[in-house]
């Protein structure tokens, strides 16, 4: 009791000492931190809780998975549609646990890190429904074609909700790669204060892996329904490469630094040189992983190896900040550009990793090796920024491209929940040609705010269409967000030297938070 007394008279020292630079660039990014998080509160699928925070959402998809003899409630739909695709939404989960990992400490202190972990958990739950045995996953519920046939609410849905699921016969090596490794990530983010559960997260991860590499082949091979949507076409070795950094990360299972070091040449780890880091494409995120497992003087024998991963991740870095001999294009207003379907998932996925190198970098006393010369890491992290403010208004629209913060941001958009009347306002049934009937196609703003939601984004121009039929830029996606809220952690959190290397130092908050209770 004495010690409880001690902690808490410490409390208010503890947040005095915090910088507070959240207002920097004129931008609250603890405010745009605490929006972005709720935003994944609106995209739950099954039984909502009763601290749910968005309001006009109810309970949906409450026989996923019944047809096949498996429960799949829960989980998340990936944006403006009412499908649960696995392979985004693990990719999703991955970069919310990242997130907290390296900035949890900072999440902590905006009093936003529980309702991250929160959000991690929603996944992870799911994805131990999904993976009922060792080499059994379910990769999707619903599909897409019979989907956007229709605009209803989810608590409406009278689409087909069949589950799709991948096995030794019907391969997936990505997508249970990348579900290997969200479980991996997120074992670490519940280790000390869900010590069971980050056993049982981190079980899965390791049957995930060993099913992911042992049977190989592309996940939308066998669940065809994907191809549309969510192709994998960076193909599965960057996903079995990630899978084993995250493991590395979680486990300190020599096994895995040994399979980045004997596969990194072979699967493309050393030798890819990327300008994309997404759902599909992980090469960037693995490739930095691995360049701070070396940084951190573990990679022993692998360390001419590992040194080819760091070049290949500084490559990814240079292009960034228009420092190397492959620059990203970047509109007029300065947001790097990749396509005119939903571009900003690459601005927030690119400024996640910019930003948590230029730690990396900071920490271990580097500078940042370009074409053009050293260059200091501060500068990854005023890129980072540079994107971020973009997206909250600093630019040439001066359009909040995260809807509910600011003044102006997108009205109209595609998204059918937030789009149509809540289920609790109006109960009466909507139909599918009745939504596109009355709700689509108004030119009215959406009914319900999507609070926190990261929309498509602007044109190579820094154009922007405000319409719910323009999907390319109005519709939001939960992996738009989940690397946001890794900078907008760090960013709240001021300019102050974090040493990243440390291992957990992310986490050291929630073993303080855990003493408290």
């Amino acid at each position: 009791m004495e010690k409880l007394t001690q902690l808490v008279s410490m409390l208010p020292l503890f947040f005095l000492l915090l910088p507070s630079l959240s207002f920097a660039g004129g931008h609250d990014y603890g405010q745009a931190l605490s929006k972005s998080i709720m935003f994944f509160e609106a995209q739950r699928s099954g039984y909502l809780p009763h601290n749910q925070r968005v309001s006009w959402r109810s309970h949906s998809g409450l026989q996923d998975g019944k047809a096949s003899g498996v429960d799949l409630v829960g989980g998340y739909y990936d944006a403006g549609d009412n499908v649960k695709f696995g392979l985004p939404m693990a990719f999703t989960v991955t970069m919310m646990s990242w997130s907290i990992i390296e900035y949890g400490k900072q999440m902590a202190s905006s009093g936003e890190l529980g309702h991250a972990m929160e959000a991690v958990k929603w996944g992870t739950d799911y994805f131990i429904k999904a993976h009922p045995q060792p080499n059994l996953l379910y990769g999707e519920v619903g599909d897409g074609n019979t989907d956007h046939k229709c605009w209803q609410r989810p608590e409406d849905m009278t689409t087909d909700r069949r589950a799709y699921k991948v096995d030794p016969s019907n391969p997936g090596s990505d997508l249970a790669g990348e579900t290997a490794a969200a479980m991996a990530a997120a074992s670490i983010v519940f280790r000390r204060s869900n010590p069971a559960y980050s056993r049982e997260l981190l079980r899965h991860a390791y049957e995930l892996f060993d099913f992911a590499d042992k049977y190989r082949g592309k996940y939308d091979s066998s669940i065809t329904v994907a191809q549309k949507y969510y192709r994998s076409i960076s193909g599965y070795n960057d996903e079995l490469l990630w899978a084993a950094a995250w493991l590395y990360q979680a486990s300190n299972n020599q096994y895995y630094l040994d399979y980045l070091g004997r596969n990194g040449d072979s699967m493309g780890g050393t030798g890819w040189q990327m300008t994309e880091f997404s759902w599909d494409v992980k090469y960037p995120g693995v490739q930095t992983l691995v360049a701070k497992f070396l940084m951190q003087g573990k990679a022993g024998v692998h360390a001419p190896v590992f040194e080819k991963y760091l070049q290949r991740s500084e490559y990814f870095m240079c292009s960034c900040i228009g420092k190397g001999t492959r620059n990203i294009q970047k509109t007029p207003g300065g947001l790097i550009y990749r396509q005119r379907w939903n571009n900003l998932q690459f601005a927030t996925s690119s400024s996640f990793l910019a930003t948590v190198y230029s730690d990396y970098l900071a920490s271990s006393g580097r500078n940042l090796k370009c074409a053009s010369g050293n260059v200091p890491s501060s500068q990854l992290l005023s890129f980072a920024k540079s994107q971020v403010d973009y997206i909250l208004g600093d630019n040439p629209r001066a359009t909040s491209y995260m809807v509910g913060y600011g003044n102006n941001y997108p009205q109209r958009v595609h998204h059918r929940g937030s789009s149509i009347v809540s289920i609790k306002a109006n109960p009466n049934f909507v139909s599918c040609n009745g939504g596109y009937a009355t709700w689509f196609s108004s030119k009215k703003s959406n009914t319900n705010i999507l609070t926190g939601a990261i929309v498509g984004g602007p044109d190579a121009y820094d154009d922007f269409a405000d319409e719910r039929k323009n999907y390319e830029q109005t519709e939001p996606a939960t992996y738009n967000n989940a690397p946001l809220i890794g900078v907008l952690a760090r960013l709240s959190g001021g300019h102050g030297g974090y040493n990243q290397l440390l291992p957990g130092i992310g986490i050291i908050i929630v073993k303080f938070l855990h003493l408290l209770l």
